[in-house]
């Protein structure tokens, strides 16, 4: 493309381009068809045009001068052209727009926000609260605590957790709730089988995936609610549907929800209601009283089940007799409660899109009166087993113990589960858990790299990646950029390979290597990712792994590492004696160590 004589005025800022050429990104493909950096007039430096995946909405044209950046509103435009054999993408009309109502533009660093496909828009949106000086409240549907927790359960909790820390480090306030659900027709039914009461079982198991969560490095959410906690919200809720005449009691004391009450109903999942079978009244025999159930089901659903003699000793008392509550009334009463009736975003898993947040939104909406439930909805993609739909029968159901066992570290777990957009599904294989351990060696070396040449040790990365040290992210803006355009992780970890050779090379001084450092560990915060913590692995590529290594001999082996590097071998000959004490050796290369079992 080309721009001949171009005139444009910004208040108290003037600009005149001649012969502006620049080359075109296709975002979705993430690939530049020509190097776009050139010398342009009084060897102004411009860089690429950015922003063309939706070009309905307005965009922006970034001019790069040195480090100073500028967007600016381009028109989107109907008119395409095949730039490439393989891929084909618009392009823009050589005009801009008018800069009426636009803000300046911003300096020294990119002004984007952060922007997430809504499910119920259809559409990206840009994330903030919708209450002005309050934190972004996010409410993600969390855990059945029936067993251990599978990595697919986990691939949707660790994309939520990359979501939050991405909105903590763009400057955003966030509060997280996640639910346990700790009664509903599995826990009853396998705590009976395992001979133990709900509450020993589902503590249990509940304590298990906190572990997990734990291993995984996700943040734990400031309030996590369980469902049996919390039954009086429930049971208050159930009694204003009632009252609004969204529910009906059945003769034996359950409580129904009446779905062609709500007019609105299958907006989420764009359901045409009148492809369900329907029921007017409950009747025995044609009521939905499942917790789950498929998109050809029946269409009112249980809010309060009567006791059953199947349920032994788990029941409660309610205005309509002794029951529990089914499955979907506890998020609409708990998220409303510690978020508000109305909030900001709700997350799941794509399998819960129906019946369960469908049901969600019926339910809140209907006994608040608001039509606004949740202003954003996120949902992540199935995750596939080597091709297939994880289940015991194909023995493609892994949790995070079993891959441990193969000798995986939950950070190459991980690295694995978020590598894929969230869009799409992921499909998990050994091979791609031996790839994230090939792909962190090299992040890590290049890390190792950067350290060095800023004279610092492994020690002294940790505090570089947090939210609290937020600065310039140096060669890898790009790569913040691109996480936050709609969570795209892994566009973002292209970007971060493509950069480390730049960032690493042996001209790149002091101060250009410790903020390219300080990008590097933003980044890895914002992904969750422990770059250090399976230190004790050899980091040469494809090797095999080793056992995870304790704390205590992580913490000896970096006193070691940096004992050395102060040249104090003789300090650092007493640390590997130690380590040796403690069954462990310090293998050392030209650019970092590892530790390895003796």
């Amino acid at each position: 493309m080309k721009i001949s004589n171009l005139k444009f005025q910004i208040p108290n800022l003037k600009f005149q381009i001649s012969n502006l050429k620049f080359h075109v990104c296709d975002m979705k493909s993430q690939t530049y068809l020509r190097p776009s950096e050139f010398v342009c007039g009084r060897c102004l430096h411009f860089s690429h045009l950015r922003h063309l995946r939706h070009l309905r909405s307005l965009r922006y044209l970034r001019l790069n001068f040195y480090h100073y950046f500028f967007f600016f509103p381009i028109r989107a435009h109907s008119c395409s052209s095949v730039v490439s054999p393989r891929f084909p993408i618009r392009c823009l009309p050589p005009r801009l727009s008018t800069l009426a109502d636009t803000a300046v533009p911003a300096f020294f660093h990119s002004n984007m926000a952060v922007r997430l496909h809504n499910t119920l828009s259809r559409s990206e949106e840009t994330l903030a609260p919708r209450e002005p000086d309050a934190p972004y409240r996010m409410y993600c549907c969390g855990p059945t605590v029936y067993g251990p927790a599978h990595i697919g359960n986990f691939r949707t909790f660790l994309l939520q957790d990359v979501l939050r820390r991405v909105l903590q480090l763009d400057g955003t306030e966030v509060r997280h709730v996640r639910n346990i659900t700790d009664v509903d027709d599995k826990t009853i039914r396998r705590s009976q089988e395992e001979g133990l009461s709900l509450h020993d079982f589902t503590a249990k198991w509940t304590e298990k995936f906190r572990q997990d969560c734990a291993a995984l490095n996700l943040l734990p959410p400031h309030v996590e609610p369980s469902a049996v906690e919390n039954i009086p919200l429930q049971i208050a809720m159930i009694t204003k549907l009632i009252a609004n005449g969204h529910a009906y009691t059945a003769p034996d004391g359950s409580v129904y929800f009446k779905i062609h009450s709500c007019a609105d109903y299958g907006k989420l999942s764009r359901l045409d209601t009148s492809t369900l079978r329907a029921q007017d009244l409950n009747s025995a025999g044609t009521v939905n009283n499942s917790d789950e159930y498929a998109r050809e089901s029946v269409n009112d659903f249980a809010l309060w089940k009567a006791r059953k003699p199947a349920d032994g000793p788990n029941f409660w008392q309610s205005p309509w007799g002794e029951g529990r509550p089914g499955w979907h009334i506890e998020c609409s009463a708990m998220s409303t409660h510690f978020l508000g009736e109305t909030f900001d975003l709700h997350g799941g898993g794509i399998d819960l899109c129906f019946p369960h947040h469908e049901n969600e939104i019926a339910q809140a909406e209907c006994a608040t009166g608001k039509k606004d439930f949740a202003a954003h909805w996120f949902h992540c993609a199935h995750l596939m087993v080597d091709g297939a739909k994880m289940s015991k029968s194909l023995g493609n159901l892994y949790t995070l113990d079993d891959l441990r066992a193969r000798h995986a570290t939950p950070t190459e777990v991980r690295y694995t589960l978020i590598a894929g957009h969230y869009h799409s599904q992921l499909n998990f294989t050994l091979k791609g858990l031996a790839d994230a351990a090939s792909a962190l060696t090299k992040i890590r070396k290049g890390a190792d790299k950067l350290l060095e040449k800023c004279g610092l040790t492994r020690a002294d990365f940790a505090p570089l990646a947090t939210p609290e040290t937020l600065t310039a992210y140096g060669e890898f803006q790009g790569a913040w950029d691109t996480l936050r355009d709609d969570l795209n992780i892994p566009g973002a970890l292209g970007k971060i390979f493509g950069v480390l050779a730049v960032a690493t090379a042996p001209e790149r001084d002091a101060a250009q290597a410790r903020a390219d450092l300080s990008g590097l560990g933003n980044l890895l915060y914002a992904l969750g990712l422990d770059l250090y913590a399976s230190a004790g692995k050899t980091d040469d590529a494809g090797a095999g792994a080793a056992d995870a290594v304790p704390a205590e001999v992580v913490a000896l082996g970096e006193r070691r590492w940096a004992t050395k590097q102060a040249k104090d071998f003789a300090g650092a000959d007493a640390l590997r004696a130690e380590l040796a004490a403690l069954g462990w050796k310090s293998v050392d290369r030209k650019d970092g160590y590892s530790l390895e079992k003796l």
